[in-house]
C-alpha cells in the first residue's frame, strides 16, 4: 500500500493547492504523512456523519470538496463539532484532505462532472485561467445542448441527473423557451452574471442564487438583442457538486492502477444538504391568499444516483 505522503502528491498534481482562491483554506487538514493509505473515502462534505461512515468503512483517507476549517480557528476542543470531526478522524487513524477552488479550477474539475451528468458538450470554460495555454481550466463551463430542448424539459433533466434534495430545481424564465446553449458553475454562482451575459448562452445553471443578482441578472439579458432574457436554474449546492465525488474517486483511481498501488475508493452517498423539507406554494388568489402543500421532513430526500 503506498504511504499517505504518495497519494497526497498524486492529489496535489491533479489539483494543485496554489490555484485555489487566496481566501480558500485546502490541503491536508490532518493525518500522519507515513501511514499506509488502503482505502480512500470521497465526500461534498466534511461533517460528522459523513466522519462516521469514514470509520464505520475502514477508510484511512477522506478526501472533501469543502474545507473543514475555511475561517480558520484556535481551537480543536471535541466540545465544537468541528473539533468532533478531527478526533472521530485522527482517534481512527483517518486523515483528511481538502480540493476546493483546486478543484473548482481544475481540467477536468466540479462543473466538468456537472455538465457531464446533465449530457453537455463543453465548449470551454466559463471564466478562462489565464494561466492555462490550453484554455481548458478556469471557473464554470460554457456548454451546448445536442439538440435544442425546452425550458420545461431541461429542467426536468436537470432534476432527473442530479442528486435528489428538498430543494429541487428551481426555474426562472418561459418553460416553453428553447434552450440551445447553457452555462454551469458547481457551488454558489451568482458571482458570474457578467461572464455569463458575455457568454451569450441561453440559460445558466448553478446554486446559491440570490434575489437580487438573478433580478439584475434577467432585467439586463431582457434589453439584449433579441430580449429573451436568461433562463435560470437554480439547484441546491450540495447536489451540483456531488457528481465530482464520483469524477475524484474515479481519477485516483486510474492514478492507483497505473502505479500498481491496489487503492480502494469509495463515494458516499449520504445527502448531506442541509435543507430537509419544501413546502411548495400554490398561486396567490385574487384574495392574495396563497395555500401551501405540506411535505414531511426528511434528512434523506435522495440518494445520488
Amino acid at each position: 500500500m503506498p504511504a499517505l505522503s504518495d497519494v497526497l502528491a498524486a492529489l496535489d498534481a491533479l489539483w494543485p493547492p496554489e490555484r485555489a482562491e487566496q481566501w480558500d483554506a485546502v490541503g491536508t487538514v490532518c493525518g500522519d504523512p507515513g501511514a499506509e493509505v488502503g482505502r480512500v473515502l470521497f465526500a461534498v462534505d466534511p461533517v460528522q456523519e459523513v466522519a462516521d461512515e469514514a470509520v464505520k468503512l475502514g477508510a484511512d483517507l477522506l478526501v472533501t470538496h469543502h474545507p473543514l476549517y475555511l475561517r480558520g480557528t484556535t481551537t480543536v476542543a471535541a466540545s465544537t463539532f468541528k473539533g468532533r470531526v478531527v478526533h472521530t478522524l485522527i482517534k481512527n487513524d483517518i486523515a483528511l484532505h481538502v480540493a476546493h477552488t483546486n478543484a473548482d479550477r481544475a481540467d477536468p474539475g466540479v462543473s466538468d462532472a456537472l455538465a457531464g451528468a446533465l449530457d453537455l458538450r463543453i465548449t470551454g470554460p466559463l471564466v478562462p485561467d489565464p494561466t492555462d495555454p490550453a484554455g481548458r481550466r478556469g471557473l464554470g463551463r460554457v456548454c451546448e445542448l445536442d439538440h435544442p430542448v425546452a425550458l420545461r424539459d431541461f429542467a426536468e433533466r436537470a432534476a432527473a441527473r442530479l442528486p435528489a434534495t428538498a430543494q429541487g430545481i428551481r426555474v426562472a424564465g418561459d418553460p416553453d423557451r428553447l434552450i440551445r446553449t447553457v452555462a454551469v458553475c458547481g457551488g454558489s454562482g451568482d458571482s458570474l452574471f457578467a461572464e455569463v451575459r458575455a457568454a451569450g448562452v441561453d440559460a445558466y445553471l448553478t446554486a446559491d442564487l440570490r434575489h437580487h443578482p438573478a433580478s439584475e441578472a434577467q432585467q439586463a439579458a431582457a434589453m439584449s438583442p433579441g430580449g429573451d432574457g436568461l433562463a435560470l436554474l437554480d439547484a441546491a449546492h450540495w447536489a451540483t457538486e456531488w457528481p465530482w465525488v464520483e469524477q475524484a474517486a474515479a481519477q485516483l483511481d486510474e492514478i492507483s492502477d497505473r502505479h500498481g498501488w491496489g487503492l480502494r475508493t469509495h463515494i458516499s452517498r449520504r445527502v448531506t444538504d442541509p435543507w430537509t423539507a419544501h413546502a411548495s406554494a400554490a398561486h396567490a388568489s385574487a384574495a392574495h391568499a396563497p395555500t401551501t402543500a405540506h411535505v414531511p421532513s426528511t434528512t434523506t430526500p435522495g440518494a445520488p444516483r
